[in-house]
């Protein structure tokens, strides 16, 4: 396969190398009765689906207002909710994302995600189809791979279609953020507070007015702080997708023709598809500050967005099948044709910093199974000084690296790297080597 030289880097590459991606619809709790709640409801509401996963938004289902959830635990109403200067206990965090698997599937987003991923679409019961362009063009599958009535005749049919549950149906995710924030107004009341104190029994054992003094600068001084810090609790949620839940569809609810009765059933269903919590992450950086010039709208969006970065790039870590896998871009050669390392579009974005490390795998179909399996290349790192800065609005900031093209990776250990393999940060238990 031809290398392709630094210079040669272009767009159009990224589109000739697909993969499979996991899946993701992202919610958000709206606090309406925050200050800034519908800056932070506008902010997430603008923001994409982070580029490294597919768009499986279900429309309509965004926005889960805290005000309309009531009665659902002796807090009357809503979460529990992260204030300034107080912190969920590990029994608040668990009852919320419980409550929240709990809301997710009586609304019903697990079959809706299902209904999705198949295409289903009519006017009426009477017509409504379903079909798997979607399974065919994100799992790089033929037509006949994914034909169902063709599929379930033969072995190697329903493996392929265990293959495309596996792979793209159980890698399907809800991250639900709840995002309260911090102020200067907040921050500057409890610095005026605790000076007023320390001030008070400065004046008391010496009997001067120089602790009320120091208390009243050090308030002015709190006063002039402009910042602004976002708490994020984020709540991971999987599709559940296995051998039983795929025969209840298959056989039971699936048709690519019209079957009322199959449709029906299908909408009627109240309980084999199903959302299940998996993992928690939280994200509140005191030291977070914005060098640009920013609007209010933009200054939230921006300071969200980022939060909600740093806590996919946590949650990858901690749950491996939320892993983020990314494909070799290019291989980077000199005037001379020496590789000096390979390119990626991810970046600190993704949590990429300096002591990263990466497994480069390859995708492989066996040809007998129609099963996917991964195959251990080698393993890189990043190259210092290299490292894309592609988080939210980084060129803005005028961070360093801001302006890189891609993060250069640099080979530790392993065989020939060739663009279209795919990088996995860690150890990836689907990993041969």
């Amino acid at each position: 396969m031809l290398l392709l030289a630094c210079a040669a880097w272009s767009a159009q590459a990224e589109e000739t190398l697909s993969y499979r991606r996991n899946s993701l619809a992202t919610m958000l709790v709206f606090h309406p009765e925050d200050e800034f709640g519908p800056e932070i409801y506008k902010a997430f509401d603008s923001l994409p689906i982070p580029d490294k996963y597919d768009d499986h938004t279900i429309a309509g289902t965004r926005i889960i207002d805290n005000s309309d959830i009531k009665g659902v635990r002796p807090r009357e109403s809503g979460y529990y909710k992260a204030t300034y200067g107080h912190q969920l206990t590990p029994s608040e965090l668990r009852k919320n994302a419980l409550y929240t698997e709990e809301l997710l599937n009586n609304a019903g987003i697990a079959k809706k995600m299902v209904a999705l991923w198949f295409g289903f679409s009519g006017s009426s019961v009477d017509d409504a189809t379903f079909n798997t362009s979607l399974l065919q063009s994100r799992g790089q599958y033929n037509a006949s791979d994914v034909d169902v009535a063709l599929a379930l005749q033969t072995t190697r049919g329903v493996a392929s279609l265990s293959d495309a549950g596996e792979e793209l149906l159980n890698n399907t995710f809800v991250l639900v953020n709840d995002i309260t924030y911090v102020t200067a107004e907040q921050e500057a009341a409890a610095a005026k507070t605790a000076m007023n104190v320390i001030g008070g029994l400065l004046d008391a054992f010496t009997g001067g007015t120089g602790g009320r003094d120091l208390a009243k600068t050090a308030g002015q001084i709190a006063d002039s702080f402009t910042g602004f810090k976002v708490k994020t609790h984020s709540y991971l949620y999987q599709l559940e997708w296995n051998d039983s839940v795929a025969a209840v569809f298959y056989q039971f609810h699936y048709t690519d023709t019209p079957d009322p009765a199959k449709v029906q059933a299908f909408l009627d269903d109240k309980t084999t598809y199903r959302l299940k919590y998996v993992a928690h992450e939280y994200e509140f950086d005191k030291k977070s500050v914005l060098k640009g010039k920013y609007s209010r709208t933009e200054l939230v969006r921006t300071i969200c967005a980022r939060s909600m970065d740093k806590n996919i790039v946590a949650l990858a870590k901690q749950y491996e099948d939320f892993k983020v896998k990314t494909p070799v871009y290019s291989v980077l050669t000199n005037e001379r044709g020496k590789i000096e390392g390979y390119a990626a579009k991810i970046g600190m974005k993704e949590g990429i910093s300096e002591n990263s490390k990466f497994q480069v795998v390859q995708r492989i179909m066996d040809p007998e199974t129609g099963k996917t399996r991964y195959k251990y290349i080698a393993t890189v790192k990043p190259k210092k000084g290299q490292i894309w800065d592609n988080r939210y609005n980084a060129v803005l900031e005028q961070d360093e690296g801001a302006t890189l093209p891609y993060t250069t990776f640099v080979k530790t250990a392993g065989g020939e790297i060739l663009p279209g393999m795919l990088l996995i940060e860690g150890k990836y238990r689907k990993i041969e080597n």
